[in-house]
């Protein structure tokens, strides 16, 4: 396996599992405010993120190479609202993508077509989870902090919630 594309997708390797402690931190925080939608939703989140580690993990070494698990720094364990916690979501997921697409750039670069066919899963699922976060947002602006509205809300979140796709 190419040394700069590895080293490339070890990165991204921290980069999800930090993902999943975040989201994890964000389904606590939840589910200490009385939110048991929005926890569900996020330990979910979580999990997906994990898979999206543990896929990267397996791809690295099936093709040689060496997965290196990191460690993971503390995430924050307070958020202000509800609509701060799904803003800081939509960041993240932005961010992430600005990092697959770089994590492309270099398969390009290095003429690795291989792991590049391999990351247009990543291209796709960053679509669906930018998406996913815009649409949650725009849902929490129309509550706008009422408390009815918010309730409804996590209530609609805990219903939708599905399992990670594997």
């Amino acid at each position: 396996m190419n040394l700069r594309v590895q080293q490339a997708l070890n990165d991204q390797i921290e980069k999800e599992a930090s993902s999943s402690h975040y989201y994890l931190a964000m389904a606590s925080w939840a589910e200490n405010n009385g939110l048991n939608g929005t926890a569900k939703f996020m330990y979910l989140h979580s999990d997906e993120e994990r898979f999206h580690m543990l896929k990267l993990i397996k791809f690295i070494n099936e093709r040689g190479g060496e997965a290196i698990v990191p460690p993971v720094t503390k995430p924050p364990v307070q958020f202000d609202n509800l609509e701060s916690v799904f803003t800081k979501l939509l960041e993240h997921e932005i961010r992430v993508t600005e990092c697959i697409n770089n994590l492309v750039n270099i398969c390009l670069e290095e003429k690795d077509y291989s792991t590049h066919n391999f990351l247009q899963w990543y291209v796709s699922e960053q679509l669906e989870e930018e998406a996913l976060a815009r649409t949650i947002l725009d849902k929490l602006k129309l509550i706008s902090g009422d408390k009815a509205g918010i309730y409804l809300f996590d209530r609609d979140l805990d219903n939708s919630a599905t399992p990670p796709k594997v």
